[in-house]
């Protein structure tokens, strides 16, 4: 049977890298892969950018309030006729960005089509509160898995702290894509209440 799996970790443990890399497994046995991720994280444009410098377009990006289920169906149709192959896995970049609807849709995908949906993300803000997309991953998802990586003090990070120009701050939207002004640090639990002054979340 396949499943829905939720891949999570704080920045900087690799999840692009792993999609990337499930992709290439994938292919390299002779299996048609659909990638895709938000359309909000415009970081990369169309593509899926690992900080080991791997670039990748997706097939599609989803809108905020697009139809997920029937997004995977029309890009499956396309790539059947293209190649005469079914797809064999979704594969989703920063999955926190969804909607509860859209994790909900992908679901359907790995249930009632029997496609495996292996969806990458962060679960929680620089505020330490739950994004929706990952709240539903974390609820219904048949497998989850953490993605490691380490606090400045060999910690294990937990958390995602955001800094503007350079100092930490504790209040914004909840999205924030980093680029020229706006960066994250993955922090462990000390180290992160260091730099809020004892505070989480709101």
């Amino acid at each position: 049977m396949a499943k829905l799996y939720f891949r999570y970790g704080a920045m900087n443990s690799g999840k692009s890298t792993a999609l990337l890399q499930a992709a290439y497994n994938y292919e390299e046995r002779g299996h048609q892969v659909l990638l895709a991720k938000p359309g909000i994280d415009t970081k990369a444009g169309r593509a899926i950018h690992s900080r080991l410098g791997v670039d990748r377009g997706v097939d599609v990006m989803i809108g905020e309030q697009a139809d997920v289920y029937l997004l995977i169906q029309r890009q499956r149709d396309e790539i059947q006729l293209r190649t005469g192959r079914d797809v064999s896995c979704v594969l989703i970049d920063e999955s926190q960005f969804l909607s509860a609807q859209q994790v909900n849709d992908l679901l359907r995908v790995a249930t009632l089509d029997q496609i495996p949906v292996i969806c990458y993300g962060i679960r929680t803000d620089f505020l330490t509160a739950a994004f929706p997309g990952s709240r539903r991953l974390l609820e219904i998802a048949h497998s989850l898995e953490e993605l490691k990586t380490i606090c400045r003090c060999g910690r294990k990070a937990i958390f995602n702290a955001r800094s503007v120009g350079g100092v930490f701050v504790f209040d914004g939207d909840q999205v924030a894509i980093d680029g020229m002004q706006v960066s994250y640090e993955s922090l462990c639990a000390a180290c992160y209440l260091r730099e809020s002054g004892g505070v989480l979340a709101r």
